[in-house]
């Protein structure tokens, strides 16, 4: 006995929203990125550098060539100091 194709209609649906919300999440995040593919594994070490270019170029995955930094970035100082006791 054949189905009938009503029935297969739910899971078309189904499968299309699936695929739709993957594409949607694949440009979301791809978009944070830069255009560039996401990082897995990232350490200390990465994380430091990640946040160097966040504040050079405003882009966390973002590099510049430039040799000399922007003005006010010698000032710019990710390390954070105790207040001192006094």
């Amino acid at each position: 006995m054949p189905v009938p194709f009503e029935a297969l209609i739910p899971y078309g649906i189904i499968v299309a929203m699936f695929g739709i919300s993957g594409t949607g999440l694949a440009i979301v995040k791809g978009i944070q990125n830069g255009g560039k593919k996401p990082r897995f594994g990232i350490d200390q070490w990465d994380r430091v550098l990640m946040d160097r270019d966040r504040r050079l170029t405003g882009n966390l995955r973002g590099q510049t060539d430039n040799p000399t930094a922007p003005s006010g970035f010698e000032l710019n100082n990710p390390w954070r100091l105790e207040k001192r006791i006094s």
